[in-house]
């Protein structure tokens, strides 16, 4: 080629890499900002959440998720400098994004649910629930999944969706709980002796409260027994040990006391049928 043709192409050699050289740096300045946009939106995010006391892992997840919309638009933004058809392109990820959405509906039920159980916090790492058919404390609240321990040491993996979908019950919720219990004395026993002796045995307890106090009532005179509602109130640490302390001083005191826990039993009547002559 001579220095003749070289003239007549170095005008457009430079206007095309003057176009496609423009185009190419404000891609790569549309990316970098992109970077930093979403660095800086997606740690404003966490810190706001953070502040609302929410969840650590709900904090990660949407940092992460305003940190990928951010670098997913700056993407969008640089092919269509290029004069991709960006229109097409969402078009195509919305239905492949639809798709995924209906071959996941339980994933997505259930992550639904996980950013329910933490954001609104039913229940905390460490409480002991009752959701969902089953009972344990909560070792983990994942996006999709709760691990819950149960008393005798299992571990149990919930979906979120069936934990949200079930009334749940936060043993753990208050920091006072009340212990029911009933004793029942015969129906020739004493029965003021025996509040006497069931008031005694809650007030000599150190764990039993004074406020709100106990509760102790004749409940019901059913077949064998006179039964008595026996209610005290204790921190919900000692519920447990309330709740066999009692009742392992209720067999104690009441033997000591002469005062008796009857048999279930029944009276029987037999009467003889007069012959006929």
């Amino acid at each position: 080629m001579d220095s003749a043709q070289w003239q007549e192409l170095m005008p457009q050699l430079i206007e095309i890499g003057t176009h496609w050289g423009l185009k190419v740096l404000g891609a790569i300045a549309v990316l970098i900002v992109g970077r930093i946009v979403s660095g800086v939106l997606s740690g404003g995010v966490q810190r706001a959440l953070k502040r609302a006391s929410m969840d650590e892992a709900l904090v990660r997840f949407v940092g992460s998720l305003v940190r990928f919309a951010v670098l997913a638009f700056a993407v969008i933004a640089a092919l269509d400098l290029f004069g991709i058809q960006t229109t097409s392109f969402v078009a195509v990820l919305g239905a492949a994004g639809l798709a995924v959405g209906l071959a996941l509906q339980g994933s997505l039920s259930n992550f639904a649910s996980g950013v329910l159980i933490l954001v609104f916090k039913p229940f905390r790492i460490g409480d002991f629930v009752k959701a969902a058919g089953t009972a344990g404390s909560v070792v983990d609240i994942g996006i999709l999944t709760t691990t819950l321990k149960t008393p005798d040491n299992q571990k149990i993996i919930v979906p979120n969706s069936s934990i949200m979908g079930d009334t749940i019950t936060n043993v753990n919720a208050f920091d006072t709980r009340r212990v029911d219990l009933v004793a029942g004395i015969g129906y020739g026993d004493d029965i003021a002796k025996a509040h006497q002796v069931l008031q005694r045995i809650l007030s000599e307890n150190p764990k039993v409260l004074k406020d709100p106090a106990p509760m102790i009532e004749v409940s019901e005179l059913a077949d064998s027994s006179v039964n008595f509602v026996v209610r005290p109130w204790v921190k919900t640490p000692d519920y447990w040990a309330v709740y066999f302390e009692v009742t392992r001083k209720i067999k104690e005191e009441f033997d000591r006391e002469g005062v008796s826990i009857p048999f279930p039993q029944r009276d029987v009547h037999l009467y003889q049928a007069a012959s006929g002559n």
